[in-house]
């Protein structure tokens, strides 16, 4: 398992209006090769969005952010200071934590 996370700023939008394009673009994230899931995040005070994504692993990420989606998401008008950070999952202490049970459940 892969845990990405992605953060941006609202640039010449409304919170409504990135709510909308989410809304329309969450079944295209549903059907990502290899996403078990992904958390929409948003901090309307400090205009800070993002995602949390829980890949299957590395590769499906690193498919995801060499295709469209990524790249139409990258170069979207009204996102900026985006950034991506990934990291690998520590599975024993994740596990005591009831962690990857859910994602393991999606196998």
């Amino acid at each position: 398992m892969h845990i990405q996370i992605i953060n941006f700023n609202l640039k010449d939008a409304t919170e409504e209006q990135y709510r909308a394009i989410a809304d329309s673009l969450a079944p295209t994230f549903a059907a990502m090769p290899g996403l078990l899931t992904k958390y929409w995040l948003g901090n309307t005070a400090g205009n800070s969005y993002g995602g949390v994504y829980v890949w299957r692993d590395r590769a499906a990420m690193q498919a995801f952010m060499s295709g469209e989606v990524a790249a139409a998401v990258l170069a979207h008008p009204n996102l900026a200071n985006i950034t991506s950070e990934d990291f690998g999952v520590l599975d024993a202490p994740t596990r005591v934590t009831r962690g990857l049970a859910a994602a393991e459940a999606a196998y």
